[in-house]
């Protein structure tokens, strides 16, 4: 190897050296110890398990709102049903009760408009109601 290449070579490992220094004060744990390192990273973990924990915990609140909503809905059904079936005018096995989120939808017969009318007001009135919608068509007796 001649002068002028050994002299490129000592350059420029020289420059890598100073390359590598400086980048290894640019990491941010440098200095830290291995028990410092060790103490940020549990942190760092903590603050995810913390993170996770609100995530389960949101999805899980809105799984049990999601039965509860549920839950009351087929409620809500089952008393327009022993209502009507109560009702000597109207049969609860010719209306078809279906409840999503409060909101009643009535489908089947009635056998005349006043009685169309009593089943639109006996759902109505079942507490968690907040809509009905009447689609009994009037079965006139021949």
């Amino acid at each position: 190897m001649n002068r002028s290449t050994y002299r490129g070579t000592v350059i420029a490992l020289a420059g890598m050296a100073l390359l590598a220094s400086l980048a290894a004060c640019q990491r941010p744990n440098a200095d830290k110890t291995a028990g410092q390192k060790l103490d940020a990273a549990v942190a760092g973990v903590e603050q995810r398990a913390g993170e996770v924990k609100a995530e389960v915990k949101q999805a899980a609140n809105a799984a049990t709102d999601k039965v509860k909503g549920t839950a009351n809905d087929i409620a809500i059904s089952a008393e327009i049903k022993a209502r009507l079936a109560r009702d000597a005018q109207l049969s609860a096995f010719a209306i078809n009760v279906d409840t999503s989120a409060g909101r009643v939808v009535l489908k089947g017969s009635a056998p005349d408009l006043a009685s169309r009318e009593r089943a639109r007001s006996l759902a109505a009135a079942v507490e968690g109601v907040n809509a009905v919608e009447n689609l009994l068509v009037i079965n006139a007796k021949s």
